[in-house]
Formats: structure tokens, C-alpha cells, sequence
């Protein structure tokens, strides 16, 4: 595949269709300005800022900008928190909406056809496949992403993570976690 992209890449570069100063720019955006450190950061700042998750409650687009992510596919966010009483499961059932600025370009699985169904048929199901298993008596709730309105789930906060700063905390905090398609790592499972 890498291959594949670089031959491409060279072509488009040597036919004048493509700047590669500009493909510089924009991989340097996708790596380091956007994705799913951002989104965790806003995580990590959810749980141990009571001040700011009530902000994250009031208005996501407003809290989530505060701390500079804003942008393309995430101009109007909402925040689903998971207790342990409700999981929350986000999906687009049309296409792919997804919030790019918090969670970075969307994984396959995720604009694939069998999730969009499955998550809104069958979500356990779902869960299972990713490896989580809910308790019977958690309720599974289901958010459908629009062009108007996407979701960043705040996953539970981890048993041990008490007294770990912010970042420590960011780094406990996944990409599927905040789909609701996983849980936040235990303290030690950090990559």
C-alpha cells in the first residue's frame, strides 16, 4: 500500500496536479493539529475539570474551542457521557459523519456498512465484536451523527486514575472510547 501511494503521489507531483508542499501541510495537519489527541485531551480535561464539563454539557462546540480544536466536521458537537448506568454507541447511519477536529479522519469500520446497520440493530453485538462487554442492566443508547450535529463520547473514568495530571490522563483515553466503540485504558494499559 505504501507503494501504491508514493507511485501515486509521485505522478500527481511530476504531472503538476499536486504540490507536494501542500501534501506536506496536509499531513502535517492530520498528524499533529488534529485526531484523537485532541479529543482525548478534551477527555482528560472532562474529568478532572468539573467547571469545564458543565461547559461540555451547556455548549460542546463552544468548551471543546476553548482549547483550540475547531473546525472542519466539528462546527456543532454534543457530548454523550457513558456512567455506569448508560453506554453511549455513536454512528452515521447515512454516510460518515464524524467530528474530524476531536477524533481525526474516521477509522474503516466505522464508514463501513455492516457498523452503520449493525450499531442501530444490534449494538451488544457490536460491543462484543470490539471486545467490551456491557453488564445486562447498563441501558445502550445509539446517537446518530448528522451533518448538523456530531458526538464525542466521555468515556467513564478509569478505577485508579484519581490524582493522574491531565495528560496522564489523555493518554488513557482511545479513539473507539470516544465512539463508544471501547472503554478508556486502565492506569498501566496506556500505550
Amino acid at each position: 500500500m505504501e507503494l501504491r501511494v508514493k507511485a501515486l503521489e509521485t505522478i500527481l507531483v511530476e504531472k503538476g496536479y499536486v504540490d507536494p508542499a501542500a501534501l506536506d501541510v496536509l499531513i502535517e495537519t492530520y498528524e499533529h493539529r488534529i485526531g484523537p489527541k485532541n479529543g482525548a485531551r478534551v477527555v482528560a480535561r472532562a474529568w478532572s475539570d468539573a467547571d469545564y464539563l458543565l461547559r461540555l454539557r451547556a455548549d460542546a462546540t463552544a468548551a471543546i474551542a476553548e482549547l483550540g480544536y475547531s473546525g472542519r466536521q466539528g462546527e456543532h458537537m454534543r457530548i454523550a457521557e457513558n456512567t455506569p448506568e448508560v453506554h453511549n454507541l455513536v454512528v452515521c447511519t447515512l454516510c460518515s459523519c464524524y467530528p474530524w477536529s476531536v477524533l481525526g479522519l474516521p477509522p474503516v469500520w466505522y464508514k463501513s456498512a455492516p457498523y452503520r446497520s449493525r450499531a442501530v440493530i444490534d449494538p451488544r453485538g457490536v460491543l462484543r465484536d470490539f471486545g467490551v462487554e456491557l453488564p445486562a442492566g447498563t441501558k445502550l443508547r445509539v446517537w446518530d451523527s448528522t451533518a448538523e450535529l456530531r458526538y464525542l463520547v466521555i468515556p467513564m473514568r478509569p478505577a485508579g486514575s484519581e490524582g493522574m495530571d491531565q495528560d496522564a490522563l489523555a493518554a488513557l483515553v482511545t479513539r473507539d472510547s470516544m465512539i463508544g466503540a471501547g472503554l478508556a485504558l486502565t492506569p498501566g494499559k496506556a500505550a
